[in-house]
């Protein structure tokens, strides 16, 4: 999929400010930025749902139409579900929709669902709640998959447990666009990321090689119980510790074995997209 020049204006305000993006098929690749960068619009546009301001959309060459519709599944930030019926009566619905379904059987195997088939939906926690929508999602068996945000409020488990899920579908050389607010998943599922601000693309590449491109070493931060004679490399004394940046950590850790210190509660920090997203927007995710 690709997109050119794109933009999107709401009155005097310009959402989506002039991006172009290509997306490889079979990867997931993530779309990031704070609250109001554009992400959902940008989305929303490639879905079919907006149409843009100037730009174009692509799909295998071809600007997206009717037929592209058929080729993709969505999986909002917030769905509405028929209420007084189950899991199971609710994916026989959506089935129904299309002409050439995934078998039931076969979404319940994807979605772990077999134990939620005769679940009201209103009595579903996030995570299966969560997991049933990706399954209506995968019902036309989709050669791109949109997910906007799909694992937010969900807990720790439950969000490793999608993880698995998304996993399987890229498996089957899915083309997935991923929204998301933590760091984390973006690192472990994507395999390229795109980072947005006030409209803007900031950056494009695999996490591996944007975080060589920005940062170079490590930080260690070791306890100094009150000395102040401290002297290793580069090293800073901030509060009870001392922090030293290097780019080098073999020979800091050397020089540290060497001194003689007491080593207990030494950690080693590596820069994540975190500390990427912070440098290139000046913000949280989440702010």
């Amino acid at each position: 999929m690709r997109i050119e020049n794109l933009e999107k204006n709401f009155g005097n305000v310009q959402a989506v400010d002039g991006i172009s993006i290509a997306i490889p098929e079979g990867i997931c690749f993530g779309l990031l930025g704070p609250n109001g960068a554009g992400k959902t619009t940008t989305i929303e546009m490639m879905e079919g749902i907006l149409t843009p301001t100037a730009g174009e959309v692509y799909f295998r060459e071809k600007k997206i139409d009717n037929y592209f519709k058929k080729k993709v599944g969505i999986q909002f930030q917030n769905t509405a579900l028929p209420e007084f019926i189950t899991v199971k009566e609710t994916l026989e619905l959506f089935r129904s929709l299309y002409p050439k379904p995934r078998s039931i059987d076969e979404i319940v195997e994807i979605c772990s669902l077999s134990d939620i088939l005769d679940r009201d939906n209103r009595k579903l926690s996030g995570g299966q709640r969560q997991r049933m929508l990706l399954g209506l999602a995968i019902i036309p068996r989709p050669e791109m998959l949109f997910l906007d945000e799909p694992t937010t409020g969900l807990d720790p488990q439950a969000r490793r447990n999608f993880w698995e899920l998304i996993e399987k579908i890229k498996a089957e050389k899915t083309t997935i666009l991923l929204t998301t607010h933590y760091m984390d998943e973006a690192e472990i599922l994507c395999d390229k990321i795109g980072i947005m601000d006030h409209g803007k693309l900031l950056e494009i590449d695999s996490p591996e090689n944007l975080l060589a491109n920005h940062f170079n070493g490590a930080l260690v931060r070791l306890p100094h119980a009150g000395r102040s004679d401290l002297e290793i490399g580069d090293g800073i004394l901030r509060g009870d510790h001392l922090e030293i940046t290097t780019d080098n950590l073999d020979r800091t850790m050397r020089e540290l074995l060497g001194s003689g210190l007491n080593l207990e509660g030494l950690s080693i920090k590596k820069p994540n997209l975190e500390d990427l997203f912070l440098k290139l927007t000046g913000t949280l995710l989440r702010s």
